[in-house]
């Protein structure tokens, strides 16, 4: 497959009615569409509709996969709910963010090209589900998820290392900014340092939440319950928004240069963890191959006089494979003649082995390798 895209649209405040479905249809003729999505994937051409068009008529969430490394995802947020001078700070130096007005929303347009991913066949589905909850959580004020498109700007070198973080801290962090960081293909080591902070804002207690309620004036409590009931799904939103509680923490924010060390830090970390795994692991190999060349000399010492015979038999097959397990078989004499102290011995019956097959100019090269590995102390290394 040469070319693949993948475009998933959501809506969550509304349905779409019949005509929005009809006008949809029209757009695309194969797409899967329902009250609530549309979906489609292309492996020769592209969507005939304009993706910001979809957002600014008909749906909350879109997302986009294409496997050059293309990853987008946009979100449509009542501007009452979000408050822009809010999010500006996050945005400056990014180069892969857009917002703009439609009616009475906000879109927020998030595009990174060649996101490097795994070599696993990635169909774009999926991710949606468990980026949506970022809406939710903006619309009550959380403003992590524009901390992350900081941390990109940070990551490709669009700040400059004297510049605060705009919160201090975002752990910790929940399974959708994880994903979100994920999705864009922002370093997880840039992310964990970031997270190693908590944010200042705590979630209200319970009775936190009716002490806030009970506050709320009678009218308002009414009119609120009356758009519940209306089915207006901004609601919950609007409360959390409201109920949300500041701690009266005041934590220092850190430069993006002081992130960037750490970073540094995580990476060296990270390597010297690496460096003693391979090295645990090597010595785990190294352990089991000497229990293998113990079991292989007992059973030399079982066998006597038969192990000298099949090295001649392996030799008389005249053939790579018929060299290679005799010399193998001598390297394992020799390491039982030293162990036992019979050098001597194994020295005249190899050299009578090399007189009887001098001829056979493969298997002389074998020796000649046995004879290097016995002068660097190493006849095992024969044995690969």
């Amino acid at each position: 497959m040469s070319e693949y895209q993948y475009y998933e649209f959501r809506t969550v405040d509304r349905p779409l009615d019949r005509a929005a479905q009809a006008a949809l249809r029209r757009i695309s003729s194969r797409a899967r569409i329902t009250a609530t999505s549309f979906t489609n994937h292309y492996e020769w051409g592209d969507l005939k509709g304009n993706p910001r068009e979809f957002m600014e008529r008909w749906f909350d969430l879109h997302l986009y996969v294409a496997n050059w490394g293309t990853r987008r995802l946009m979100m449509r947020l009542p501007e009452r709910l979000l408050n822009r001078a809010e999010v500006d700070p996050f945005l400056r130096g990014v180069d892969c963010a857009e917002i703009w007005s439609a009616g009475d929303n906000l879109i927020v347009d998030i595009c990174r090209e060649e996101v490097a991913f795994d070599d696993d066949w990635d169909d774009g589905s999926g991710w949606l589900a468990e980026l949506a909850p970022l809406r939710a959580s903006l619309l009550a004020g959380d403003l992590r998820p524009f901390y992350l498109l900081w941390l990109t700007a940070v990551q490709d070198e669009l700040v400059c290392d004297d510049e605060l973080e705009p919160l201090a801290g975002i752990g910790p962090l929940t399974r959708a900014l994880e994903v979100f960081a994920e999705f864009f293909g922002i370093d997880p080591d840039l992310v964990q340092a970031a997270a190693e902070q908590a944010s200042s804002d705590e979630p209200a207690s319970e009775e936190d939440v009716r002490e806030a309620v009970a506050a709320i004036p009678e009218r308002e409590k009414v009119e609120l319950l009356l758009r519940v009931a209306s089915g207006d799904a901004l609601v919950a939103a609007e409360l959390a928004k409201r109920l949300q509680k500041k701690t009266g923490r005041c934590l220092t924010r850190r430069t993006a240069g002081s992130l960037r060390q750490r970073v540094r830090e995580i990476e060296e970390a990270h390597g010297r963890a690496e460096a003693e795994r391979r090295e645990a692991e090597r010595r785990r190999e190294a352990e089991a191959a000497e229990n293998a060349r113990r079991l292989r000399l007992e059973a030399l010492k079982q066998r006597g006089e038969k192990v000298w015979r099949e090295v001649e038999e392996e030799i008389g097959r005249r053939n790579s494979s018929g060299y290679h397990r005799a010399a193998n078989l001598l390297s394992d004499l020799e390491a039982l003649a030293v162990e036992e102290g019979n050098q001597g011995d194994f020295a005249r019956r190899l050299a009578s082995i090399r007189a009887r097959h001098e001829k056979k100019g493969r298997f002389i090269e074998r020796l000649a390798a046995l004879d290097a590995a016995r002068a660097m102390g190493a006849s095992g290394l024969l044995r690969r």
